[in-house]
């Protein structure tokens, strides 16, 4: 749900979380405090001082990548800012998702005061301004390739300064135009502000953000699954006995566990003799220890993007204490690139043993459901659960798994070998939120067969809280959806999980644990 704009968050110099961070880039305000101000006033007068001394400083008067030896003249300094700006401009593709740019819009004013970009006090006000305007630089996805994220931080900067296109007010608009109906003006460039302004992982690590909130509800949501899908076909829960996640000694097993037998929490499978077997096939078996996994990933990828978030990334560093600038290789986020490549591979196991347990689920249906007769093929084709969708989530499946191989090993040299390694961290985030796209399609089908297995077998009164709580809702998402074709009502589930399905499992969980804790 979009933060209410009458929300604020205030950027300091403390650590921003990223629960504020996301806030921002759903439409909160920002404001910042003296403490962060004052930094960056404390930043720039050293700049300043090294402007009237003799060294040579990387993009402050001297040019970028294989020009880094070649001196600028006095009178070009100022100039040189502007056009550092516009000669980065080359990105391709879509616009990235507003949402995505306002992230990267709060990363840079949050990397500006921290102290180390030397970035004037007026960068700082135009980032707040466009923020607090919702005026939203078109960015387009692919061009930066995870050494700072220099195409899409430049088309951030040529709105600020009156170019590039924005959308304002609903409407894709020319840069200008925009500042002059949301009331602002051109930013003008003092050396160091440009470079600043665009070397900057904003997109890496704002997308990132916000792909990592997405993937700790997608792992809620794969349990969710898994339990209908026990439920369904009468599965063993002793997979999820304490005993199991204390002997293993994984915290995101344990975490998952503990989850799923709140959801099973009255379910007649622990009755004695509901199972129909000692031990279920690996795909339900070993459901735990995956989406543990899956959590200890999200872990460490949460705890990445938070670093780099916090981070002083600048090249050249101001370190205010010493009074110097320095040039470095902090704007190389190879860890944050690094633990998204390692997330796909455990979404792409999630998903995979999704769809394994609906071979199971589509057993189950031919057993309840008699096909050859023509009235129970139709119901099942209306039902959602047709050889359409079941195949569908097989080749969605072969897409999960495909975006599940590196993408950080993939960058040339580039600028005449100048930039011979790079990180690829914007396309690493990429990748990961369309292998999230892919699992919860592969989720929504599971539940669609989960739930047909369970109606089929008249069982709904015997689920646990979660499972009865999910089944309410993906029931009234694929009612109203009724009538249209089986990949509306996919979509349905699909977009309805986050939205509908995890709150109301939510809320039951909740219910049921204070109605299980004893009065005062």
């Amino acid at each position: 749900m979009d933060a209410s704009p009458h929300e604020s968050v205030t950027i300091s110099e403390g650590a921003l979380t990223l629960g504020e961070l996301i806030r921002v880039a759903e439409g909160a305000r920002v404001d910042l405090s003296d403490g962060a101000m004052d930094r960056v006033i404390a930043s720039r007068a050293v700049v300043d001082a090294a402007l009237a001394g003799p060294d040579s400083i990387y993009g402050l008067n001297t040019g970028l990548g294989h020009l880094r030896d070649q001196r600028l003249p006095p009178e070009a300094l100022m100039a040189y800012q502007g056009a550092i700006v516009s000669s980065h401009v080359g990105g391709l593709g879509a616009p990235l998702p507003r949402e995505v740019v306002r992230a990267a819009m709060a990363v840079r004013l949050n990397g500006l005061v921290r102290g180390g970009s030397g970035a004037s006090p007026a960068v700082a006000r135009a980032l707040v301004g466009l923020l607090n305007a919702g005026v939203h630089p078109v960015v387009p996805e692919i061009g930066s390739v995870g050494a700072a994220d220099l195409m899409h931080m430049a088309a951030i900067a040529e709105v600020a300064l009156g170019r590039g296109t924005a959308e304002f007010g609903g409407e894709v608009i020319p840069g200008d135009q925009a500042l002059r109906l949301a009331g602002l003006t051109p930013l003008a460039l003092a050396p160091k502000d440009g470079l600043a302004m665009i070397s900057a992982n904003g997109v890496s690590i704002g997308r990132g953000a916000l792909v990592v909130a997405r993937a700790i509800e997608v792992a809620e949501a794969a349990d969710v699954a898994l339990v209908l899908s026990l439920e369904a076909t009468r599965g063993n829960p002793s997979i999820v006995d304490p005993a199991v996640g204390a002997a293993k000694g994984v915290p995101g097993q344990v975490a998952a566990a503990d989850h799923i037998r709140a959801l099973l929490e009255g379910s007649e499978l622990y009755r004695p003799g509901a199972p129909v077997s000692v031990q279920d096939p690996l795909s339900f078996r070993v459901a735990p220890q995956v989406h543990g996994a899956l959590r200890e990933f999200i872990a460490s990828t949460a705890s990445a993007v938070e670093t780099e978030l916090n981070a002083i990334d600048d090249n050249p560093l101001v370190s205010v204490a010493e009074g110097r600038m320095i040039s470095n290789g902090n704007f190389h986020p190879i860890v944050l690139a690094l633990t998204f490549d390692a997330l796909r591979p455990a979404l792409a196991h999630a998903g995979q043993i999704s769809e394994r347990r609906m071979s199971h689920l589509w057993g189950a249906i031919f057993e309840v459901e008699d096909v050859l007769l023509p009235d129970n093929l139709a119901r099942l084709a209306q039902s959602s659960t047709g050889p359409l969708l079941r195949y569908a989530a097989a080749t969605r499946y072969t897409q999960l798994r495909a975006l599940a191989q590196p993408a950080s090993l993939d960058v040339p040299s580039l600028d005449q070998g100048v930039e011979d390694h790079a990180t690829n961290a914007p396309e690493t985030v990429a990748r990961t939120d369309r292998a999230l796209d892919a699992l919860q399609d592969l989720l929504a089908v599971e539940l669609l067969m989960a739930r047909t297995v369970i109606d089929a077998r008249g069982r709904t009164g015997s689920l646990g809280v979660g499972g009865r709580a999910a089944m309410g809702e993906i029931a009234s998402l694929a009612d109203e959806a009724q009538g249209m074709p089986p990949q509306d009502v996919e979509a349905a589930v699909r977009d309805g999980l986050r939205a509908r399905v995890l709150p109301a499992v939510r809320s039951a969980l909740s219910s049921a644990s204070s109605s299980a804790r004893p009065s005062a």
